[in-house]
């Protein structure tokens, strides 16, 4: 049976309002909102606190005035506040070198990702790393796009130990929420594994169906 308005409604508000933390960020979530914000949807999602703001933001997707990789500053979520990341970090040009050298060669599997991210320089960016690297590479099409390789494949790796450790444990109703909310990343990259991420996902859908009513209302 498909899930109420009211149930998608505020499971996508859920997804706006956490956008700062979710991997794969604006071009993930926008897919989310087009497929699933039917006109229901969008009528419950006016009655909530910020979702007139989801419904402009999902508004201009569909008119084009807005990017699939994108949202208007002035319709981001808290006004932007959770959005502002680290200042950039300086690098020397020996630096910027080397990680571009990093960048190019890239091998886009588990060993791959390892050595990139244990690289001096990607390592001390920490947990922004993707944000700081796309900001010190100069405007280099290809060098950015080998980056958003990266950044996907990194996302992919970590979807997976993340999927395997909520399946090697019990989880209790409040986790199978957030779960719900976390789930079209696991739909985004588990099928990017095969026939045995489609399994894990099959498996996650099975926990979330399991919801009691008053956790997804």
């Amino acid at each position: 049976m498909k899930a109420k308005a009211s149930v998608i409604a505020q499971k996508l508000l859920n997804l706006y309002r956490q956008a700062h933390v979710i991997n794969g960020g604006w071009p993930v979530l926008n897919r989310v909102f087009l497929d699933e914000a039917s006109d229901e949807v969008l009528a419950e999602l006016r009655e909530l606190p910020t979702g007139k703001l989801l419904v402009a933001h999902i508004n201009n997707l569909r008119s084009g005035k807005t990017p699939m990789d994108s949202i208007a500053r002035e319709l981001l979520p808290y006004g932007g506040m959770m959005a502002e990341t680290e200042v950039v970090q300086h690098l020397t040009q020996e630096e910027l070198d080397d990680l571009i050298h990093a960048v190019n060669a890239f091998t886009p599997d588990a060993k791959g990702l390892d050595e990139f991210m244990d690289n001096p320089i990607v390592a001390r960016f920490g947990s922004d790393w993707a944000n700081q690297i796309r900001t010190a590479l100069p405007h280099d099409s290809d060098a950015l796009a080998k980056l958003d390789n990266i950044v996907q494949i990194a996302n992919a790796y970590k979807m997976w130990e993340s999927a395997n450790q909520i399946l090697a444990n019990s989880v209790t109703d409040r986790e199978r929420a957030q779960l719900q909310v976390d789930m079209p990343e696991y739909e985004t990259y588990l099928p990017m594994f095969g026939d045995e991420g489609r399994n894990l996902l099959r498996r996650l859908h099975t926990l979330t169906s399991s919801m009691p009513k008053s956790m997804v209302n």
